[in-house]
């Protein structure tokens, strides 16, 4: 994509960078800036955030890590195929996939991988900080959009990969937003350097379908004092997020958050497990089912029951650019840290932060509106005063920019198992 010269780029690092999502990612991103499609679903495009000083859609420059050698044209036609995008898209952004394509480095590990994990987290850092010199970016940020992992066997296993692409962001001096629920800087070791490295970072869990549904519904109840007795729900997966959470352990690490989402509105959590079933057949579409059983007035008994019917890469593309630019600006605007205010997109947010879909939105406008230049200015200003006063404990000039490669500190990260 064509940029100004006047106009700092900014890169977006994607891990999982040939599966569906993130060439949704790409492809919509194009589509969009080229005019061919309005920016259906991405919040930042709305008028609320036209002060906030978000980079352009056209000035994002896409690249990233996967252990898949399908390429991104090849691949966009075959989401176009399964009705996820629409016909002709790809085709008219081909330039754009392929250039994408060409920034995509092998990931890792992978069966018979050598590497250690120090090894690791080398490379794909030298392979992110490549990816901005080369393309002269003012900053990029890491996206993880990966297949689900399961959870890592405690303090003496190996660092899981999504862990391993998280330091290696850290390294790079780049933002980190985990957009699944995986491990990545939840794990203690990577939390740790997280805090030591002055970079914000936003995550986990992308909030698409059921559990955006469930952030609406559980204030409702609990708003109306209405006592929920049970919550259950299915759902029917293709794909590969439909394969990846076949597996037990990766399926309890996404329904950990579904979870959350219900204990944090109700004040409880409510009888009933979430099931996911994996339906190839359905290819990147999904079916979620909820049964809610409440109490109402003199205790009759009610019930609720919904059905969600979606494709997950066209709900998690516009959230991955919305973060993505939200991200970008915060770092520049020299915030670090958990980007609690981005709770709005994730079921297990970090950082402080309302539960409640209506009062995350009005924390996110509120972010929004803190990003804009005059606002910054008017922060910056009041901060200078502030420590000329003695009295202020603000960061400096540099607060957000990160450390450089060798910055991550901490016990080494070897090959072996920690």
């Amino acid at each position: 994509m064509s940029a100004s010269l006047s106009r700092p780029r900014v890169g977006v690092w994607l891990i999982g960078a040939r599966g569906s999502v993130a060439t949704t990612v790409v492809t919509g991103c194009a589509a969009v800036a080229a005019g061919l499609h309005p920016p259906t679903g991405m919040v930042t495009e709305t008028p609320a955030f036209t002060g906030s000083g978000l980079p352009a859609l056209s000035d994002l420059v896409f690249g990233g890590h996967d252990t898949l050698d399908c390429p991104l044209p090849k691949r966009a036609e075959t989401l176009t195929a399964g009705g996820v995008l629409p016909p002709g898209i790809a085709t008219a952004v081909t330039a754009e996939l392929a250039a994408a394509d060409r920034e995509i480095r092998p990931g890792g590990p992978t069966p018979g991988d050598a590497r250690n994990q120090a090894e690791l987290i080398t490379t794909f850092a030298a392979d992110i900080r490549d990816f901005v010199h080369r393309h002269e970016l003012a900053r990029a940020v890491v996206v993880n959009v990966a297949s689900t992992e399961p959870a890592s066997q405690g303090p003496d296993a190996p660092l899981p990969a999504s862990t391993l692409y998280a330091l290696a962001a850290l390294r790079a001096g780049c933002p980190y937003v985990n957009f699944t629920p995986s491990e990545g800087m939840h794990h203690p070791f990577a939390a740790g350097e997280a805090a030591r490295s002055g970079l914000p970072h936003a995550g986990r869990d992308g909030k698409t379908g059921q559990t955006l549904l469930r952030a609406v519904l559980g204030p409702m109840f609990a708003q109306r004092a209405l006592r929920v007795r049970a919550w259950s729900g299915t759902n029917l997966l293709g794909g590969g997020d439909g394969a990846a959470l076949a597996d037990p352990a990766a399926a309890a690490a996404k329904n950990a958050g579904k979870e959350r989402v219900l204990a944090d509105t109700l004040g409880t959590v409510p009888e009933g497990e979430v099931h996911i079933d994996d339906v190839p057949a359905l290819g990147d579409w999904k079916t979620a089912w909820d049964h809610i059983a409440f109490d109402g007035f003199l205790g009759t008994r009610m019930i609720l029951q919904t059905i969600w019917q979606g494709c997950d890469s066209a709900l998690a593309a516009p959230l991955v650019l919305d973060l993505a630019r939200l991200t970008a600006r915060a770092h520049e605007t020299g915030l670090s840290g958990p980007l609690g205010a981005l709770g709005f997109y994730f079921k297990d947010p970090v950082g402080e932060g309302p539960s409640g879909l209506s009062e995350q939105y009005e924390e996110l406008l509120r972010f929004g509106r803190s990003l804009g230049p005059g606002e910054r200015q008017g922060q910056r200003e009041g901060q200078r005063e502030g420590e000329g006063e003695g009295q202020g404990e603000g960061q400096g000039d540099g607060g957000g920019e990160g450390r450089d490669a060798g910055s991550v500190s901490g016990p080494e990260v070897t090959g072996e198992a920690r």
